[in-house]
């Protein structure tokens, strides 16, 4: 119904358009004929035309223009438009300017990322007098200094995909790959494309803070894994087998036993050595201390364990002090990670639709946060189905001719952290089998219809992410 009312409205918009330009031509020919009343009827008319030129913008402006066609640029503006391209590098851009018709207006010169060069190249936009696109590449962080001075100055500024570059560069024969021909590739993109750009427009502060947070925890739990693996691989030379008995979990490391382990024993050597009967004391201790369950039975086992198994580097000191480093960098870490969802937690309680997302099953206090970092403010997408094409997890369509796919993947074009915060969302849900929840009960029938497990789990992030706008929406109406 939606999509039947949007071309509804365009075809509106459409038809007065040709109206008024009949009317343009008819009243030319009319003022040429009897130019003697010309005053008056401009006047009347004039007035009757701007009315009815201003109310079909309006009803434009709000259809649902798929295709960008009701605010394609007059043709006055075209004529005048200048595309500046900037290709963004770390600590400088090469920038290029070119007029309507392609023609380079600047050669494409360097510019660095500091004030006086950003200065003159601000002058040199205001000098020309013209109505310009500035087009730049999502680059990290690299084009924050100067989208930040472009808009201060108050030009608005277009950012495109990477991706898109990509793909519009494939279209050349001879490609080639420098910055000076990838600023001039990009103001030509900005110059076919102009009636599509949107100027970039920053979310609320709270929701940026989120999102730099967000990259900083991920940060901090890719390098916890990378030191699980490390101190891994140096518990096979000193402890071998030592952890189908006590398992390797940071997530409270100081209730962790084998972190404490690991600083109290060194290496089964050292278990042998000081005997069954201290070792199984000492253990009980360390038990106690990390509130671990059956701790002489696990005591007993460990003993054994160290007894029967062969070590490579059980008394080497180097090995020790490695261990130590990296028991103390895994606690160092996965404390920071802690604090910096803390903090999260705390932005987050401050956005109304929080509420929303932790009153959904398998949403705790880690994972919310980092959902609601990734999607950022929701009135940004126009449906769920938008917001799913967001995460990647939108299957586009392929049919040629007489074909038409039936079993199409997930693109992955989209936000990949917060596609897995929401697969981990499905795992909870299996794991606590709330048989209230739509999402779960979802799953379950795609499971039956005999979906793979995987493909009803992301049917699944689909559905959950489809109800979290709809209810988030409704919540702000």
């Amino acid at each position: 119904r939606i999509r039947m009312n949007s071309s509804g409205t365009l075809k509106i918009a459409r038809n007065g358009y040709i109206v008024i330009a009949v009317v343009f031509c008819a009243l030319g020919i009319f003022l040429m004929a009897v130019p003697e009343k010309a005053v008056k009827i401009i006047c009347v008319l004039a007035g009757i035309l701007f009315l009815a030129d201003g109310i079909i913008k309006i009803i434009g402006y709000f259809s649902r223009d798929f295709y960008c066609l009701a605010f394609q640029f007059d043709l006055g503006f075209g004529i005048l438009m200048i595309a500046v391209g900037i290709d963004i590098s770390k600590a400088k851009s090469t920038v290029a300017v070119i007029d309507s018709d392609g023609t380079v207006l600047a050669s494409p010169f360097t510019m660095a990322h500091t004030q006086p060069e950003m200065e003159a190249f601000v002058s040199y936009l205001k000098g020309l007098g013209e109505p310009t696109t500035i087009l730049m590449e999502y680059t990290g962080h690299y084009h924050y200094p100067v989208l930040k001075k472009l808009q201060d100055e108050g030009f608005p500024v277009c950012i495109v995909n990477p991706y898109q570059m990509k793909k519009y560069g494939d279209v050349e024969i001879h490609k080639a790959k420098t910055d000076k021909k990838d600023a001039l590739r990009i103001a030509a993109y900005a110059l076919e494309k102009s009636y599509k750009l949107v100027p970039y427009s920053s979310m609320e502060q709270k929701y940026e803070d989120l999102k730099f947070l967000s990259r900083q925890y991920n940060q901090r739990i890719s390098y916890v894994a990378k030191l699980k693996v490390q101190l891994i691989a140096l518990l096979d030379q000193t402890m071998p087998g030592i952890t189908r008995i006590l398992p390797l979990n940071s997530r409270n490391p100081e209730k962790c036993a084998l972190l404490l382990f690991i600083k109290r024993f060194k290496s089964f050597d050292e278990i042998q050595r000081i005997g069954k009967a201290r070792f199984l004391a000492s253990y009980d201790v360390l038990a106690k201390k990390a509130s671990e369950r059956s701790a002489s039975s696990k005591g007993l086992s460990i003993y054994e364990l160290a007894v029967d198994s062969i070590t490579t580097r059980g008394e080497d000191p180097y090995i020790w002090l490695s261990q130590n480093q990296c028991v103390d960098l895994l606690s160092a870490t996965q404390n920071a990670a802690d604090e910096i969802i803390s903090q999260m937690r705390n932005i987050a309680e401050t956005i109304p639709e929080y509420k929303v997302l932790r009153a959904m099953h398998g949403v705790g206090d880690r994972l919310g946060p980092i959902i609601l970092a990734e999607i950022g403010d929701v009135h940004r997408f126009h449906s769920g189905k938008a917001l799913n094409s967001y995460a990647g997890n939108d299957a586009p369509p392929y049919q040629s001719g007489q074909f038409e796919s039936r079993n199409r993947h997930i693109s992955k074009r989209g936000s990949s952290t917060l596609r897995k915060a929401c697969y981990e969302v499905m795992q909870a849900l299996k794991l606590t089998k709330p048989q209230d929840d739509p999402v779960y009960l979802f799953m379950l029938k795609k499971e039956q219809e005999g979906k793979p497990f995987n493909v009803a789990k992301m049917a699944g992030v689909n559905k959950f992410l489809r109800i979290y706008y709809a209810r988030a929406m409704e919540l702000y109406k």
